[in-house]
Parts: structure tokens; sequence; C-alpha cells
């Protein structure tokens, strides 16, 4: 993840194939005059616990040699391991790269952070959350007898802008996450933090903040994360694997600790392109879907070819002109990418086993990035 100490918050984002012989052939007929099918001008809600419809890339406007160039890329990376496309609700796109396949499980590393935000958002519409701006004191009760006044004071808000304050330093995925994660007291650890800034100032990458809002979210609910998540959103999706990493005292690592199926993250993207609704029944507030992938801050940077992103309630966020999107992103190229206006979500995944030593995390991060914004997004415009 991006190292954006300081920056300040606004006071108010080959192996197997789906997309083989059938979409080439299509694409021959389709582009011999330069031409494609026209999109669609409309979103189809599609019930994500049904299998997924599949489709050729022509079939739903898209350009087959622009999706096929983005393939060859895709190859060319040892790391990559899934690449998946959904077009209104179809499946266009379905590659596996170096030996994975459909039913393999995948670490999704900080893509798990949007869940967490998605899971708050639902607690928050029960009403098991009063409201965004509770102090997380109020939720930890006996659980932290000594718990900091100051600490205490954090809200639920900071912790979904990454915004608590506490000192914390990330850079390149690690630094003081490894130290935290080898702690035997987890929510100790991060709550023993000193603070670097006043809380609400400044955004600090921050996974074990998550993991408190995680556990706040227990709190509130009376829920594990697993068994909460499995009930309000992976049962209802047909999502049936979804091993979450435990911390101890029955709690779970809410800043990276959830695997899943590609094809399973692409329905949780589908859910949030749907505005949080699948098979007629509204799993996530539809207004929360909203909130949550709106830009919360003056700032942007870019990676790679991809240009002006913020961040939103754990989404990154990409509002400027052109085509908005907002993404979840794991650790070296985990990657969940909803592009409302194309009726596009994009799924991409890599191994990050070892990628320090393998010219480290961004060279992948940038090198998957590439390939969905110059090719896989732009062939479906």
């Amino acid at each position: 993840m991006p190292s954006l100490k300081g920056h300040t918050k606004l006071p108010r984002r080959g192996s197997g194939s789906l997309f083989v012989a059938a979409a080439a052939c299509v694409a021959l007929a389709a582009c011999a005059d330069g031409t494609v099918t026209p999109g669609p001008d409309e979103l189809v809600e599609v019930d994500l616990a049904r299998p997924w419809t599949t489709a050729t890339v022509a079939e739903v406007g898209g350009s087959p040699a622009m999706v096929e160039r983005g393939i060859d890329r895709a190859r060319t990376n040892h790391r990559m391991r899934s690449l998946l496309v959904a077009r209104n609700g179809r499946l266009v796109v379905e590659e596996y790269f170096g030996g994975a396949r459909a039913n393999t499980l995948h670490d999704a590393r900080s893509v798990t952070k949007s869940v967490v935000s998605a899971l708050t958002g639902i607690a928050l519409e029960r009403g098991d959350i009063k409201t965004l701006d509770d102090p997380v004191a109020d939720y930890l009760g006996s659980l932290v007898p000594d718990l900091d006044p100051d600490k205490g004071a954090i809200t639920i808000r900071q912790l979904l802008t990454m915004t608590s304050g506490l000192e914390w330093d990330e850079t390149g995925g690690f630094g003081s996450y490894i130290e935290w994660i080898r702690s035997d007291d987890p929510l100790g650890y991060v709550l023993a933090r000193p603070f670097a800034a006043p809380p609400g100032e400044e955004f600090n990458y921050n996974s074990a903040a998550v993991h408190l809002l995680g556990v706040v979210v227990q709190q509130a609910t009376g829920s594990e994360l697993p068994t909460l998540a499995r009930s309000t959103l992976f049962d209802p999706m047909g999502i049936s694997r979804s091993p979450w990493e435990p911390l101890g005292n029955g709690f779970w690592n809410g800043g990276a600790g959830l695997d899943l199926r590609p094809r399973d993250m692409l329905r949780f993207g589908q859910l949030f392109l749907q505005r949080g609704s699948s098979g007629g029944r509204q799993l996530i507030p539809a207004d929360w879907v909203g909130v949550s992938t709106a830009a919360r801050f003056d700032w942007r940077f870019d990676l790679g070819a991809l240009r002006g992103i913020s961040y939103g309630y754990l989404w990154w966020v990409v509002s400027e002109p052109g085509d908005p999107l907002y993404f979840a992103w794991g650790h070296a190229g985990q990657y969940v990418i909803v592009v409302p206006d194309l009726f596009l979500v994009v799924v991409a995944t890599n191994d990050w086993v070892g990628v320090g030593e393998d010219g480290g995390a961004r060279r992948y991060e940038r090198l998957t990035m590439d390939i969905l914004v110059q090719d896989i997004i732009p062939a479906f415009r």
C-alpha cells in the first residue's frame, strides 16, 4: 500500500480460459469492419447465489482484441494467478495462471478491509452500531478494562478512513504489520501505539486499526467476523468457502485475513455494482455502497497508469473525469475493481509470497494495474 502519512482529511473511494476460441471466432466476425456489438445501457441485476452466466467479450460489446492483448501481457507476469471480468452480470473473461484453478482459494490480503467495511455498514443499518462517530470505547467494554481514554475516543469513522492517529509504518506492506501479527496480543499491541497525529486529521495506512474495527463490529453484533460475513454476505451470494485467519481470543484478522476464490471476489464486486442487492434482497444498504466508495480526502496519487487515486471507507477511489471507479486492493496486486459507468467488475490476483525478494510488491501492483487500465477496462468503453 502507498505511504501517505501526513495527508490531511477533508472536513466533510496460459491456463484455464473462458475467453478462448469462441471469443476469437466472434472477434473475427465482429471486428472485421472495426465495430463491436453495442454495450448495455442499463444495469442488469443478477442473483449472485446462482452460477455465473457466461458470454463472449464481443457479445457484451467489448473488444476481443484488446482483451486478448491484456491476457497476453498477464501471461508474462510470473506472479499473476487470475484475471476475471464480469460485464453487466455475465462472466466474459476467466483466466488462471501459474497452476491456479477456478476452485483455488486465494489469500486476498487487504481486500479483506473492504469486506469489513461492508460488515460495518450492515451493522450500522441494523442498529448494532449507533453512529460512525461512536468512540470505540462504547463497544470494547470489559474487553480492554484499562483502555487509555484517548485511545477509546477514536471513532469508527476514523478507523474506516485510516485516520486513527496511531503511530504506524506499513511501508511496502510490512513494517509494523509484521511486529503486530507476531505479537501475543494483537488488540493490545495496536492500542498501545502512541499517537503520531490527532485522530481524524491525517491518513496513515494501518491494517491493525482495521483489525480493531473488526473487533468493534464483533462486539457490536455479538457475532464473530466469519459468522457475520457468512450469514449476511457470503451465504446469500453463494460463497461456500471463505476461511479467515484467527488471531486468538475469538477474534479474526480484519486487516488482511480472508481467503476467497477469484469467482467469489468477483461476486463481491458485482454486489457493490448492484448497490448491495442480489436476488431481490438488499444485503448491503444501498446508501452504504455510495458513501463507502466516495472519496474522503483532498489528496490524489498514481499507481502506474491509474491516475487520481484517493480513499473512501476502506475502498480506494478514482473519481476524476473519465470512467470513475473504486477498488479493493490487497498486497502485491490483489484487486477487485468496480467501474459503475461501464457495468464492469474486474478481479486480478497475484502470488505475494516472497515478493520482497522478487522486485517488491509495488512492482507487481503496477504491472497488474497497468494491464487492467490500459487493456482490460478500455476494452469495454
